[in-house]
């Protein structure tokens, strides 16, 4: 009898302590970074040391400034895509070939409303969400691409595509 009430007891804690979510939206992804070591995302390679042709135009050392090797991915895009880094994002060259399919510029906002329907209607089962699995991947599986099929299909059609690693067969 009183290991009923005990097994009762602890079953309407945890059911109170998951309802006691104050969040609207669903958290598929239960990961955190809780180390005290360097986060790998936040480290960028440097690019390829050249020599100067003239020393007397590199920039005087600054402390906590970037130096030359130094890369800088939104820069580089900017410049990839034919746009002027001084203007920005906002170079009408870089604006006009980045839109020259077409495009709807409420994009952003409609995506994160259907995502939220989306993780609403599949936000894990009770247990899942009680011991705060990550069920991210089950989740978006039907939505994820095949990157092995796709590169066959853009290297049948002629398309030049970068290596890739093998496929793993475990």
């Amino acid at each position: 009898m009183i290991q009923k009430r005990i097994v009762i007891s602890l079953g309407l804690a945890a059911l109170m302590l998951v309802s006691c979510d104050k969040s609207d939206a669903p958290n598929l992804m239960n990961m955190s970074y809780k180390g005290t070591g360097p986060n790998e995302f936040d480290i960028l390679p440097n690019s390829v040391l050249a020599q100067p042709k003239d020393y007397s135009t590199l920039p005087d050392p600054t402390s906590g400034k970037g130096n030359l090797a130094d890369l800088d991915p939104s820069k580089d895009v900017i410049k990839a895509l034919g746009g002027v880094i001084s203007k920005g994002k906002s170079d009408p060259k870089l604006i006009n070939y980045t839109s020259r399919f077409g495009g709807d510029s409420t994009i952003r906002a409609i995506l994160a409303k259907e995502d939220l329907e989306f993780r609403r209607k599949n936000k894990g089962l009770f247990m899942e969400r009680l011991l705060n699995q990550n069920i991210y991947f089950k989740v978006y599986k039907k939505q994820s691409l095949d990157q092995y099929a796709e590169l066959d299909r853009l290297r049948s059609l002629g398309v030049r595509t970068v290596s890739a690693p093998p496929k793993r067969t475990d």
